[in-house]
Order: C-alpha cells, then sequence, then structure tokens
C-alpha cells in the first residue's frame, strides 16, 4: 500500500503539468486578451480626454510602444518558452505578479484564502456531520413522516441551484424584511466591535450564504448515505448476523454502516476543493470577496496570472483530495488493499 501511495503522489507533478499547460495555451489562444484591453481602455481614456466618443477610435500606438505591452504581458515570447519561464517562477514558489491589482499572485490569493476557508470548513463539517446521521435515521426509518418530510425539503432544495436560492434569500431576507445585510463578509467598521459583536456580525452576514453553499451538497450525500445504507440492510449478511443473535443496533453501526461510508469516503476528496474554489455565482450574489469572485473577475478582465495561479492551487487540492479518498476507503474497507 505505501508503494500504491508513493506512486499516486509522484504522478502530481506530471498531472499538474498537463493541466497547467493545457490552461496556459488556453490564455495565449482566446481572443480580447490583455494586450487587446489595454489598447482598448488607452482608446477609452483618449476618448474622454477629448471630449467625444469617436476620438479614441483613430488613435494609435507605434510599434515599439506595442512590443512594450507585448514584453509587460509576456507576450513577446513563444508559448512554450513563456510557459517555462512561468514554471521555473512556480519551482521557486513565485506564482507570477497579477496585472490588474499590480501585486505578487501570491498575496492576492492570500488575501482571499481567510474567505474561501471560512465557508469551505463550516460547508464540509455540517454536510458531513448532518447528512451522514439524518441518512442512517432515513434507511432506518424509511417511508416513515420523518423520512418523507425530510425527502421533500431535500429535494426542493436540491432543485434550486444555490445562485438562484442566493437571489430569493437576498430579495426576502435582506431587501423586504432586512433580517440580514445585503452583503460582503463583514460590516465596516468590524475591527472595531466588540468579540461577540464579531460573532453575530460575521453569522449574520455567512447565514444565507451558507444555506447556498449546503442545499446541492448537503441533499447528495443525505441520499448516497440512506440509498446506500438501506441496501446493505437488505444485504444476506445482514440477515445472516441478525439470525445468528445481532441486535439490530450493532448490525446497522457494527457492519452495514462501515460498507455504506465507502461512497462518502471516495467523494470526501472532491469536496476538498471547495476549500478554494468556492462558488462564483454565489459570492457575486452576495458579494463576498473570495476564490469564486476572484476566479470570475480575473477571467473577465484577462489576469492571466492570477487565472494560472487559481488553476494551479486548486488543481493541487483536487489531487492531493483524491488520494486522501483512497486513504479514507482503505481505511474504511479493510477488503481492499492496493498493490
Amino acid at each position: 500500500m505505501r508503494d500504491y501511495f508513493l506512486r499516486r503522489f509522484l504522478l502530481i507533478p506530471p498531472t499538474l503539468l498537463g493541466i497547467t499547460l493545457i490552461v496556459f495555451l488556453i490564455t495565449r489562444v482566446v481572443p480580447g486578451g490583455p494586450i487587446e484591453r489595454a489598447l482598448m481602455e488607452m482608446q477609452q481614456v483618449d476618448a474622454s480626454g477629448r471630449g467625444g466618443g469617436s476620438a479614441g477610435q483613430n488613435m494609435a500606438i507605434s510599434e515599439e510602444q506595442l512590443q512594450q505591452l507585448k514584453a509587460y504581458y509576456g507576450f513577446d515570447r513563444p508559448v512554450l518558452v513563456s510557459y517555462g519561464l512561468w514554471l521555473g517562477k512556480i519551482v521557486r514558489g513565485d506564482l507570477g505578479r497579477s496585472y490588474r491589482y499590480n501585486e505578487p499572485v501570491w498575496d492576492v490569493i492570500r488575501d482571499r484564502f481567510p474567505v474561501s476557508l471560512f465557508y469551505g470548513l463550516i460547508t464540509l463539517v455540517i454536510i458531513y456531520g448532518v447528512s451522514i446521521p439524518l441518512g442512517i435515521i432515513k434507511a432506518i426509518k424509511h417511508r416513515s413522516w420523518l423520512d418523507n418530510a425530510t425527502s421533500a425539503l431535500i429535494f426542493i432544495g436540491y432543485a434550486v441551484p444555490g445562485y438562484v436560492l442566493g437571489a430569493l434569500l437576498l430579495l426576502f431576507f435582506a431587501a423586504r424584511l432586512e433580517w440580514f445585510p445585503m452583503g460582503g463578509f463583514t460590516s465596516y467598521g468590524f475591527e472595531d466591535l466588540t468579540t461577540m459583536g464579531k460573532f453575530k456580525d460575521l453569522a449574520s452576514h455567512s447565514f444565507l450564504p451558507l444555506i447556498c453553499y449546503l442545499v446541492g451538497g448537503f441533499a447528495v450525500t443525505t441520499l448516497l448515505m440512506k440509498n446506500h445504507l438501506m441496501d446493505n440492510l437488505a444485504a444476506d449478511y445482514i440477515r445472516t448476523a441478525i439470525a445468528k443473535g445481532v441486535s439490530f443496533r450493532q448490525a446497522v453501526l457494527r457492519h452495514a454502516l462501515r460498507n455504506s461510508l465507502i461512497p462518502i469516503a471516495t467523494t470526501f476528496g472532491q469536496n476538498i476543493t471547495l476549500l478554494v474554489t468556492g462558488s462564483f455565482l454565489i459570492e457575486t450574489i452576495f458579494d463576498i470577496n473570495g476564490f469564486g469572485l476572484l476566479g470570475l473577475t480575473s477571467v473577465f478582465d484577462r489576469d492571466y496570472p492570477v487565472v494560472m495561479g487559481i488553476v494551479f492551487i486548486a488543481s493541487l487540492l483536487l489531487l492531493v483530495g483524491n488520494i486522501l479518498s483512497d486513504a479514507l476507503v482503505a481505511m474504511i474497507d479493510p477488503r481492499i488493499r492496493f498493490k
């Protein structure tokens, strides 16, 4: 098993190399790159300075200025050479410099990391801390009023996308009833509040976004737990255990539950990316300055160093998460032996 995980870790660098190379090539071939945006902004500034909307259309820059722009954005070299230079910076721990913020990419990402970590950790804890026990109860109490009522709520929540639910919650509870703030991560003057005041302010700002983050993953995990537990409870080995005198409670907790947790463990690694990626639609609706909103604005602004930095970190977490999922599956199921 040790050799298997060692090989998996050794596969991370070439996999990251392939992912980042593909994304880097895409940034070089898509239209409307940073040079075109810079020229468009220069035309707009020139047009506003002359007081006419058509004046900027006749503006032209010299070939020397164009080459300077290409050198500034790193487009003066062949694609593979530029990628090699970017890769060399990554090896040294340098993610580059943002075009938009004119700051190191790591500093730009680090400022958003606490926000994404806050929502990601709480989402993971609530999803697995509530969905697994609820799925067990629903499997044991199948077709009871509790199972039917929770299933109705779960299916309603799963049918409504998180960003649509966010817009509805924001319109009703924030705009109309004014129970919650309209958006943001914290209020102005957050640092001047007391400890209890900071807790209340953070809770009021995060309550509605957390509901939107939870609806999709909560439903999937709960139903996955329920369905697999019901399949195991109907299996022959559970009936044999009960026939030999094992109580139903012990049969569930000591036999069926462990096998039912295997599908949950296989999807755990994919949810690790929630710590970074989040949801750009939810963050846009609630004006949360996290990784999702940063990635969206970076794509729109053609801030390719930030885009590459986010892709690199998200891909690394996903690959490590998949290895962690394999380790959890091996811990839960003793029949699995990686060779």
